[in-house]
């Protein structure tokens, strides 16, 4: 890792904050060690100046980002105006950081992570493990499963958008157009008709005749819901081995007079064993990337 000196730091928040209107942060170095010396002045005082460290830190931060040649243009593209004052900075940056925030559950409800993680979700709790496998583990293992599974579309939209985007080519309107198209198309291949015609109905939307016709804010909640209706469908499927088992297990314990053991407790190495003798894992992964093709 490379440091950097104090004084490169204090230049560039210096610098940010020169260029953003605000306040200084202060006597720096000779002036830092003169007014030092005279002793520090009481909160409040005349002349005391201070800067939002918000402000300062993403200044700072800014300035020392490495930029390859002919990438600050890029930069201005993708960030918001951090040289903004007053209400436009704050403003700018709760939207910046509002989108960071919910990005991420936005792209999981619109790709295949919401069915894969209900039927993960399933597995454990018919296995009656309530944490194992660890919650981590299984939201890493649906991720990635989610990223396999997504791979053509994702090309698709970094080939069509994302480059050229990068690129210059495309202004930011044309780029979100071109990586709605294949989002688009895959919730279509798997929302089903009736889940449409019914946010159709609810929305009132007497003159759709093509798909080209549902809007977005339509189409995304017929997928969620399509989504989850299938992951129910293959968690029924899933349970029902381990249903019986349990059955098995209570009705041996209930014959033989023994109350005193929970059923749950017995029934759990059956399960596991019986998982393992079938290659679950195997059958589960080819069942759930095999349904998106």
């Amino acid at each position: 890792m490379m440091y950097l000196p104090s004084r490169t730091v204090r230049d560039a928040v210096k610098q940010a904050t020169r260029a953003s209107g605000l306040p200084s942060c202060g006597p720096v170095g000779a002036e830092h060690t003169e007014a030092s010396g005279r002793g520090s002045r009481p909160a409040g005082a005349p002349g005391t100046r201070r800067v939002p460290p918000v402000a300062a830190t993403l200044g700072a931060l800014l300035m020392l980002l490495p930029q390859p040649a002919g990438a600050q243009e890029g930069w201005e593209q993708l960030l918001p105006d951090l040289t903004s004052s007053g209400e436009a900075f704050g403003a700018k940056l709760i939207l910046l950081v509002t989108i960071i925030a919910v990005a991420p559950a936005f792209l999981a409800m619109v790709t295949s992570f919401t069915r894969i993680v209900v039927v993960l979700y399933f597995l454990r709790s018919g296995l009656g493990a309530h944490d194992i496998p660890p919650a981590q583990v299984l939201l890493g293992l649906a991720l990635f499963l989610t990223f396999f599974t997504m791979r053509p579309t994702l090309e698709e939209i970094n080939d069509k958008a994302l480059q050229p985007y990068f690129s210059h080519t495309i202004t930011a309107e044309t780029a979100l157009r071109h990586a709605e198209t294949p989002l688009r198309a895959f919730m279509f291949r798997h929302a089903r008709t009736a889940d449409i015609a019914l946010f159709a109905r609810l929305a009132k939307l007497q003159n759709i005749k093509r798909r080209g016709d549902v809007p977005t804010s339509l189409l995304i909640p017929a997928f969620i819901i399509s989504e989850l209706k299938t992951a129910f469908q293959i968690g029924f499927i899933i349970y029902l081995p381990f249903l019986v088992i349990d059955l098995v297990v209570t009705s041996t314990l209930v014959s033989v007079g023994v109350f005193m053991l929970p059923p749950m407790l017995l029934s759990l190495p059956f399960k596991v064993l019986l998982f393992i003798l079938v290659d679950g894992w195997r059958l589960l992964t080819v069942s759930l990337v095999q349904g998106f093709y």
